[in-house]
């Protein structure tokens, strides 16, 4: 029997082969602890810093500016919880947005319990924060703004770069979960203006268990481990040489290919809504706006068909999402689409359905097919 043909490339997607090729030496022969003042250790420690200069190139940042931890939760904790650590006199206030990651919404609701405020913006009808309410909301007290660069489930781009705009005048510091945007979209921490940046290595064809955080020069983190010095000791612990290898490889690929891969991703995404739209007419809604959407993803109800259904009659030939990854078991209406504003109706008929770099033509035509076919025998 064939693998279904996977489309939940927001969820995770695979190791390119490029990437396992450049780590295989750091799992046996080069094996050396970068701590190691002799020739292993320093073997190591080179490569990580030529994986650190990766890193910083694709996102326009500075070597220097760049921590490895261990993925993206760790990352936005670290970013959060790190910097009000280390800036206590700036404030208890915390503006955030109604559809942020669980590893953001839930940190935020951690520094509750110490004693901070958190005000959720509430977003448009795709998604969207307004920069005007973050202006609104900003008070003497606010001391960091956390808004994801691109949504998870629906795909919408927020505005960061005028969110930062924003944020500067009025002296707050803004951190952005850019896990999802990393290899599809441009992601420029000069042209964004912000002061932190969230990375995930799963989410651009890196392994599972490795991330990295952008900290703007300047910017003042507490690590929240305690230990000896690695990663100028906000990240304390043994490095990850392997894994820290094939994020930098990942992201030197990301970089020299962006362009093609993004028109690749838009291609297929298009064809597949195109296909089924004209197989299944105003069956179809789209809950996103396409031209401030991630390439490669598309958030989409059927009409009348419950999406769990639907999703596990056509498993063994497609792989598709009901809501993000993290929630994949749970059967209640995404909060995200709630905060949407989306009918409860609609919302349980919403699926999302991401393309990657490996998905071609003639598998979307297929999914095209399958999916028609499912919804149709669904609705009858």
């Amino acid at each position: 029997m064939s693998k279904p043909i996977y489309l939940d490339y927001n969820a995770t997607t695979p190791i390119a082969p490029e990437v396992v090729a450049e780590m295989q030496p750091w799992f046996d022969t080069n094996f050396g602890n970068s701590s190691s003042a002799y020739a292993f250790g320093r073997t190591s420690k080179e490569a990580i810093y030529k994986a650190r200069k990766q890193v910083a190139s694709l996102i326009n940042a500075a070597p220097e500016e760049i921590v490895f931890t261990s993925c993206a939760t760790e990352s936005n904790n670290l970013a959060i919880h790190g910097f009000i650590l280390a800036n206590k006199d700036k404030g208890k206030h915390i503006i955030t947005s109604a559809v942020e990651h669980p590893a953001v919404i839930e940190v935020c609701k951690y520094l509750t319990t110490l004693g901070y405020e958190i005000t959720y913006l509430p977003v448009d009808a795709f998604g969207r924060v307004n920069p005007v309410d973050v202006e609104k909301a900003i008070r003497h007290d606010t001391a960091l703004i956390t808004i994801m660069h691109a949504n998870n489930e629906v795909g919408t781009i927020q505005p960061i770069s005028e969110i930062a705009t924003i944020a500067k005048k009025n002296q707050v510091a803004f951190h952005t979960d850019a896990a999802q945007s990393l290899a599809k979209i441009e992601v420029d921490v000069q042209q964004l203006g912000v002061d932190l940046l969230t990375i995930a290595g799963h989410k651009l064809y890196a392994p599972k268990g490795i991330g990295a955080l952008y900290i703007r020069q300047g910017v003042k983190i507490e690590n929240l481990i305690h230990g000896a010095s690695q990663e100028k000791g906000i990240r304390p612990g043994t490095e990850n040489v392997p894994f820290i290898v094939g994020l930098g490889k990942a992201c030197e690929l990301a970089q020299q290919h962006l362009s093609t891969n993004s028109k690749h991703l838009s291609s297929l995404r298009d064809q597949l809504l195109r296909g089924l739209q004209e197989k299944l007419g105003t069956t179809v809604k789209f809950n996103a706006d396409l031209t401030n959407c991630l390439p490669n993803t598309l958030s989409v109800a059927f009409e009348k068909v419950e999406a769990h259904t639907l999703a596990s009659i056509i498993e063994k030939e497609v792989s598709i999402s009901t809501g993000s990854a993290c929630h994949a078991n749970s059967v209640e209406i995404s909060s995200v689409l709630k905060a949407m504003n989306i009918n409860r109706l609609t919302a349980a008929s919403t699926v999302r359905i991401s393309v990657g770099k490996p998905t071609t033509e003639e598998e979307i035509d297929r999914v095209i097919a399958i999916i028609t076919n499912a919804v149709s025998q669904l609705k009858k």
